[in-house]
């Protein structure tokens, strides 16, 4: 046997073993954002067909192989070294090290996607003007993140009534954005084609309060904690 299918093999095999202690552990604890997130997301690959998709922000996760199951070319980049822990690994896709505020990409991609991750970039503004400029003429960025429609607060985490409140905060801020933050991104050369507001939980912003049940979609006037967003380069 080669080396190369030597190695091919105890590639596999770990893989295969790896997969399934993670499948014997888990357990249930709560569903998160993601279904809401998710959604939208596909429903708008479904409506607008893109060819080419950037995910910005990938981490861990299968974001990118579900996106390539739907027929479309997709690139996925994060910056590893500021968010990702020693020794983690997205075993689903190819993940470039590429940091959104200093990016090397230099193509175009039909649609962009920051799903629950700009709230984390201090510099959001430049983060976004950055994904425009990745976008090509007439294609879209989607952004899913903590919003309230009023007023913008930096760290959701370490307000009164959080659920992490008395416990050790993600080295990250968490911020909520809100129109006022969505019209820097439009400035910087978009327009808002669609947005949606859901409703986790009871408290103004995301994580304070009592969590609902079930998430409700609602309008721009009632509560709610995470925006979804679509926009589309001038």
């Amino acid at each position: 046997m080669s080396f190369r299918s030597t190695a091919n093999f105890a590639g596999l095999a770990y893989t295969r073993w790896l997969c399934r202690r993670e499948y014997r552990r888990q357990t249930f604890r709560r569903l998160n954002e993601r279904p809401v997130e998710y959604a939208f997301l596909f429903r708008q690959v479904a409506r607008h067909q893109p060819r080419s998709v950037l995910d910005v922000g990938t981490g861990t996760t299968a974001l990118p192989h579900l996106l390539r199951t739907c027929g479309t070319v997709v690139t996925a980049i994060d910056s590893m070294r500021a968010f990702w822990f020693a020794g983690e690994a997205n075993r689903h896709w190819h993940v470039i090290h590429d940091d959104i505020l200093a990016t090397r990409l230099t193509e175009q991609f039909d649609l962009v996607t920051c799903v629950s991750v700009l709230e984390h970039i201090s510099e959001h503004q430049k983060a976004v003007a950055s994904m425009l400029r990745l976008v090509a003429p007439g294609g879209h960025l989607l952004v899913t993140a903590p919003y309230h429609e009023r007023r913008y607060c930096p760290n959701v985490y370490e307000l009164p009534g959080s659920e992490l409140q008395g416990q050790a905060l993600p080295p990250y801020a968490t911020q909520a954005f809100s129109r006022g933050e969505l019209n820097t991104w439009l400035a910087a050369g978009s327009r808002l084609i669609e947005q949606e507001y859901w409703q986790f939980y009871d408290g103004e912003y995301w994580a304070v309060g009592h969590r609902l049940p079930v998430p409700r979609q609602v309008g721009p006037h009632d509560l709610h904690q995470i925006g979804c967003m679509l926009l589309q380069k001038a």
